[in-house]
């Protein structure tokens, strides 16, 4: 296979769409309050595309009057179709898509924003975006508009009608793995959002140790390391992007980072390191960077890395940063790698020192050039039930002057691959997990994981 070529596009944002507290059911559009302000903003991306496929993003924000239920239609020009969809049932007939929520994302307050993505298939020549959108059966026109006076419903057959099913994957969105245990992983918990636009109030929300949820809103530059302290949410909006620069957990305790799309950072993309515990880093999308996507290393420990898309990287997750750091290093590194999706990336997969027992399930692994996972210096790595395509080395033992581990490999699932280097024992996992079957990796990864698969 040969390796995708991917093109990150830029987000486009629609006319706003005119609609007021106006609802389809059952076919029939009716209308809300009488002369209540109304409007909608939708945002369509395409996050990454290859031959013959792509990955679209589409974040709908609620300008009116709250609604309990959304379908939202638009139409391809040149021939697209949607073949997946994840947060949403997705159909087409011909040209025309609709999108209506699932039972859980239905309800968007006045300012609240409902996302969901999907998986296509293009003609490889032209992929534009769709000219306009229409939610719940009103057009697209660029304002807000009363609704329809009281006692006049508009009644409009739609002429689609609601999906009473359709593709779709709904991706795990609780916290499992090491970063349940040693009290569990809150983050800020319950506190009130803030929402900050630039590096200078991001670097200013996330430090200091009092309980904080931080909304990552827009695409932020900077370089070097911002330093996030302890009992803090880090969460993206609908197309979040920090650019050039990653977040440092250095001796803190209770951090959650969901939900943001990093590229070409100076340094790393995040970095866990020095005693810090009870970190989840989940459903992130990170590519072309200079040195790792997720670090973890010197004695940090209780780390949960999930649903989270790497691609066009090399260095990818190392956990352990030196063969000479046992001693702050042995009885901590206990990490949980699951349905995380390493696509196309180069090695550490990641690369292990010390750690015992660190377990990797779940995960797909598609045309790595270099290695999956390396399990190093007396490390114990449980490998099980993932999906290798086109890998030649799935996993070993020893890695350059580092000398072997343990690995345990099980129920793993292989295509064109290597059949991979296993040996030694790893202790006990303390957790309960569900454990997908190796087969469906694949489909349940590629529709599920990266950021924008969520709506935290």
């Amino acid at each position: 296979m040969s390796v995708r070529r991917r093109a990150k596009l830029a987000a486009i944002t629609s006319a706003v769409a005119t609609t007021g507290a106006a609802l389809l059911v059952g076919g029939v559009l009716t209308a809300g309050t009488a002369h209540a302000a109304a409007g909608c903003r939708v945002t369509y991306s395409v996050d990454g595309q290859w031959q013959g496929g792509f990955t679209g993003n589409v974040a709908i924000t609620n300008l009116g009057d709250p609604i309990s239920s959304w379908s939202l239609r638009w139409s391809f020009g040149a021939g697209q179709q949607v073949s997946s969809a994840w947060n949403a049932n997705a159909t087409q007939s011909g040209s025309q898509v609709t999108a209506t929520n699932l039972d859980y994302n239905g309800a968007v307050g006045t300012n609240g924003t409902a996302s969901f993505g999907f998986n296509g298939t293009w003609n490889n020549s032209s992929n534009p975006v769709p000219s306009s959108f229409a939610l719940n059966g009103v057009t697209c026109t660029g304002g807000t508009a009363p609704t329809t006076p009281a006692g006049t419903p508009t009644v409009t057959p739609p002429s689609t009608p609601p999906p009473t099913s359709g593709p779709t994957t709904s991706p795990q969105t609780g916290l499992v793995g090491w970063a349940t245990q040693n009290g569990g992983t809150t983050g800020g918990g319950n506190s009130s959002p803030t929402t900050v636009t630039n590096s200078s109030a991001l670097s200013s929300a996330i430090r200091g140790t009092n309980a904080a949820v931080i909304r990552v809103s827009g695409t932020i530059s900077c370089s070097g390391m911002l330093q996030v302290g302890s009992n803090k949410t880090i969460l993206g909006n609908p197309g979040a992007t920090i650019v050039g620069c990653g977040l440092n957990v250095s001796e803190q305790h209770n951090v959650i980072i969901r939900n943001l799309t990093f590229r070409d950072w100076n340094d790393d993309a995040v970095n866990v390191q020095s005693g810090s515990t009870n970190v989840w880093i989940d459903h992130n999308t990170l590519s072309n960077g200079y040195d790792g996507a997720v670090d973890i290393k010197r004695g940090s420990d209780f780390v949960t890395v999930s649903w989270n898309r790497f691609f066009n990287h090399n260095k990818t997750a190392l956990l352990g940063h030196s063969d000479g750091n046992g001693g702050q290093d042995i009885g901590h590194l206990r990490v949980t790698y699951h349905h995380n999706w390493f696509d196309a990336t180069t090695q550490r997969h990641p690369r292990v020192r010390f750690g015992n027992p660190v377990h990797v399930y779940n995960n797909y692994y598609n045309s790595n050039g270099g290695y999956g996972v390396a399990s190093t210096m007396n490390a114990g790595v449980l490998v099980e039930g993932n999906y290798f395509e086109n890998v030649k080395d799935p996993y070993h033992l020893g890695e350059g002057d580092s000398g072997p581990g343990s690995l345990v490999a099980r129920n793993n699932y292989f295509v064109n691959s290597g059949s991979g280097q296993a040996g030694g024992s790893v202790a006990s996992i303390p957790y309960s997990y569900p454990l997908d079957s190796a087969s469906s990796v694949k489909s349940i990864v590629t529709s599920g994981a990266g950021a924008g698969r969520i709506t935290p």
